[in-house]
């Protein structure tokens, strides 16, 4: 009975010895963890501190250049187009150039214009997309959202009405999406006389620009 006393209380000290041995354990992995990790931080602290600066440096320096490149813009320059278009009046930035296709009222077209950063690449190569196209065209109104009636029940493109700022006696429409064949930008219809006016982006690069800068300013007479 004796002997089996002493086994118990053996066993009952065994316990609070293996918890003791299991933390002793854990403590030293971590500390062993640590000090890795802070020998690890201490041998490459310059690397460390060289790559955060670096990448601080460059947002810094994409910021600088995003502000720049918005300053460039300013003053606005503008267009006015004929008469037979409505005389339409727009701004847009100076670093942007121009080519515009202008005729009578007669025309089935009487204006067709091209605007683009820099140069305005070939108006003949069908691949070319533009940061700002404007038309004015015979074509009615109604037939022209018909084009987009399609698209829009595929999910191609979104409808809604458009009243702008500057004419707000006449109400349009704002087409989002595939507005031209494999190019993706929005444009706005508008109806007035016997014509339509037709004034789009064909690259979501420069949607902001035509939502802030282009569809703010612009005018045209009914």
């Amino acid at each position: 009975m004796k002997t089996s006393r002493q086994a118990g209380a053996l066993n009952l000290l065994l316990i609070p010895l293996i918890l003791v041995s299991v933390v002793t354990v854990g403590v030293a992995a971590f500390a062993y963890t640590s000090y890795g990790q802070a020998q690890d931080y201490k041998n490459n602290v310059d690397a460390k501190i060289s790559v955060a600066v670096d990448e601080a440096e460059k947002k810094v320096s994409e910021q600088k250049d995003k502000d720049f490149a918005e300053k460039e813009k300013y003053p606005y320059n503008s267009y006015t187009g004929p008469e037979a278009a409505g005389s339409v009046r727009i701004l847009y930035p100076k670093t942007w150039s121009a080519y515009t296709v202008e005729a009578d009222r007669n025309s089935a077209k009487p204006l067709d214009a091209y605007f683009q950063p820099q140069q305005v690449p070939n108006i003949s190569d069908q691949n070319n997309s533009y940061a700002l196209r404007i038309m004015v065209s015979q074509q009615s109104y109604d037939a022209i959202l018909k084009q987009y009636a399609s698209k829009q029940k595929q999910g191609k493109v979104a409808v809604q009405p458009y009243q702008s700022p500057n004419v707000p006696n006449i109400i349009g429409a704002k087409v989002e999406g595939e507005v031209q064949t494999n190019k993706q930008g929005t444009m706005i219809v508008m109806p007035f006389r016997d014509k339509t006016l037709q004034m789009w982006t064909e690259s979501t690069n420069y949607r902001n620009d035509f939502n802030n800068i282009i569809l703010k300013n612009f005018t045209f007479t009914p």
